[in-house]
C-alpha cells in the first residue's frame, strides 16, 4: 500500500509540471506573435496645424466682496430701542435705520438749556450793576473837580466799576461754555437716531432690539450697508506671478456654483502689502465687475483668470511638438523652434516662430500654414491632434502658481 501511494504522488507531480510548461510555452508564443505583428495604429502619425483661439493666462483664487460698503455704527452708548430695517432691505441715503434710547441725552440737553437760561439772567443782573458802577464813577469824577469827594472815594468807585465789568465778561464766557456743552449734548441726542450714510442693501445685522451698546471703547456696528451693483474680486496671486499682472489688465472669473459663466472685469489695483499663508507670499489683486442681475454675492469663491495675451483665429499647434529651440534672428515674430513637416517628398526640417505659448498649445506666427502636417512621435490612435490645436477654451498657463485656498 505504501508503494502504490508513493507512485500516485509521483505521477501527480509530473502531471503538474507538464501543465506548467505548457502554460509558459503558450504565453511565450502569444507574446511573440503580438510583438511581431504590431498594429498599424501604433505607428507615429503627423499632427495637423489648425486655426483657433488661444489665451495665455495666470490663474488664482479669490473672494467676492462689495466694492462700496459701510459698517454703520453708533457714537453713543445706550439701549437699542428700535431697528427699522432687516437684512436684504434696500435703503436710501438719509433713511432712518435704528434708534438708541434718547432719555439720558434728552435730560442732558434740558439741563444744559436750564443752566444757559440761569446764566443769561445773571448776565442781565450783572450788566445792571455794571451800569450803576459806571454812573457812580462818572458822578465822583465830576465831584472830585470841585473837591466835593475825596480821592479815596473816587478810587473805590473806579474799582467797583472795573469789578462789575469783569463779572460781566466772566458770565459771558460761562454762557459760551454752556452753549458749547449744550451743542455737544444736542449732537449726542441726534446720534440716538441712526441714518443711512449711503444707498444700498442691508447685508449684515449683528445687533438686536433691546441690546445695550457701549460706545465708550469701540464703536459697535449696528448693521452693514453695501452697494451690490458693483462687486470686487479680491484675488490672491503668488509672488512668482504678480509681476506679470498690471493695472487695467483684462481678466475674467468663474464662480464655484457656475463654472461655465465668465464674468469679465479689469484689474483696478495691486495691493503692495502681501499676506503670508503657510510660508507662501500672496498679493491681493482687486478686480471690479458689474453685478448683472445681482447673481454675485459677497464671500463667493472665484477662479480668476488674468489674460496676459490672447489671439483669435490663430494658427495653433500642440505645445508638445516644440521640442527643439533654435537661435532666433527675428525677435518680433516670437521664439524660434525647429520642427519636421511632412510633405509629399518626405520630411522637411523647418524653422517656425511662436507667439503665445501655454502648457498645451502654441500660436504659430510664421513658418507654417493651416493644414500642414508636423511629424511627431505621438502614437496613432490617441486623442486627435485637431483637438490639441483647436484652443477654443482658455488654456492653462506655463506658470500656473495660483494659491490653493
Amino acid at each position: 500500500m505504501t508503494w502504490k501511494f508513493t507512485m500516485a504522488k509521483s505521477q501527480r507531480k509530473k502531471l503538474i509540471g507538464l501543465l506548467a510548461v505548457g502554460v509558459i510555452a503558450a504565453g511565450g508564443w502569444y507574446w511573440y506573435s503580438n510583438a511581431s505583428q504590431k498594429p498599424e495604429s501604433d505607428v507615429a502619425r503627423p499632427i495637423a496645424v489648425t486655426r483657433g483661439n488661444i489665451e495665455e493666462v495666470v490663474t488664482s483664487q479669490g473672494k467676492l466682496e462689495a466694492k462700496q460698503y459701510v459698517d454703520v455704527g453708533t457714537q453713543v452708548s445706550g439701549q437699542l430701542k428700535a431697528i427699522r430695517v432687516d437684512i436684504g432691505d434696500t435703503v436710501t441715503k438719509g433713511q432712518l435705520l435704528a434708534e438708541i434710547d434718547p432719555r439720558v441725552y434728552q435730560a442732558q440737553v434740558e439741563a444744559g438749556e436750564a443752566k444757559q437760561n440761569s446764566l443769561r439772567a445773571q448776565l442781565k443782573q450783572q450788566k445792571a450793576e455794571a451800569v450803576l458802577a459806571e454812573q457812580n464813577l462818572k458822578r465822583n469824577k465830576n465831584l472830585i473837580a470841585v473837591n466835593a469827594v475825596s480821592q479815596q472815594a473816587l478810587q473805590e468807585t473806579e474799582s467797583q466799576a472795573a469789578v462789575a465789568r469783569a463779572q460781566v465778561d466772566s458770565i459771558v464766557a460761562q454762557i459760551q461754555e454752556t452753549e458749547s456743552n449744550l451743542k455737544a449734548s444736542r449732537t449726542n441726542l441726534g446720534y440716538t437716531k441712526i441714518y443711512a450714510p449711503m444707498a444700498g442693501t442691508v447685508t449684515t445685522l449683528p445687533t438686536k432690539e433691546g441690546q445695550t451698546l457701549n460706545a465708550n471703547q469701540t464703536a459697535p456696528t449696528v448693521l452693514q450697508i453695501a452697494n451690490l451693483d458693483l462687486m470686487t474680486v479680491r484675488a490672491q496671486v503668488a509672488e512668482a506671478d504678480v509681476s506679470r499682472i498690471k493695472a487695467n489688465m483684462p481678466a475674467y472669473f468663474t464662480t464655484l456654483g457656475n463654472s461655465e459663466r465668465r464674468w469679465p472685469g479689469t484689474v483696478r489695483q495691486i495691493l503692495p502689502t502681501p499676506q503670508i499663508v503657510n510660508d507662501v507670499v500672496l498679493y491681493d489683486v482687486l478686480i471690479d465687475v458689474k453685478n448683472e442681475g445681482r447673481r454675485l454675492m459677497t464671500s463667493m469663491t472665484t477662479q480668476v483668470f488674468f489674460i496676459l495675451g490672447k489671439a483669435d483665429n490663430a494658427l495653433i499647434v500642440p505645445a508638445e511638438v516644440l521640442t527643439r529651440r533654435v537661435p532666433n534672428a527675428d525677435n518680433d515674430k516670437g521664439e524660434a523652434y525647429r520642427v519636421s513637416v511632412v510633405t509629399p517628398a518626405g520630411r522637411e526640417p523647418r524653422t517656425i516662430h511662436v507667439g503665445l505659448l501655454t502648457r498645451t498649445q502654441a500660436e504659430v506666427t510664421d513658418g507654417l500654414n493651416e493644414g500642414d502636417q508636423i511629424a511627431t512621435s505621438r502614437p496613432g490612435g490617441g486623442t486627435g491632434s485637431n483637438q490639441a490645436g483647436g484652443g477654443q477654451r482658455s488654456s492653462t498657463p506655463r506658470f500656473n502658481r495660483g494659491p490653493q485656498l
